[in-house]
């Protein structure tokens, strides 16, 4: 089952989204719901790190390099 949302775009907004769906010869709606797809496992990952992050200072995590170094 699906569900239609409808929102509103600039021209500018709508004029760029329409040129990239034409380059990648995909339909604007396609392109919307992977971008969408996107920001939502990003707000997850960014919302992950934020709970974990007291805890990985604690543990000596302060840093990308820090995890990478343990993990190597």
């Amino acid at each position: 089952m699906s569900t239609t949302l409808t929102i509103r775009l600039d021209k500018k907004l709508d004029a760029e989204l329409t040129r990239l769906a034409k380059t990648l010869h995909r339909p604007k709606s396609a392109l919307v719901r992977e971008f969408i797809r996107q920001q939502l496992a990003l707000a997850k990952f960014e919302r992950a790190r934020t709970l974990i992050e007291p805890a990985a200072e604690q543990a000596g995590f302060l840093t990308d390099e820090d995890v990478f170094r343990e993990v190597s």
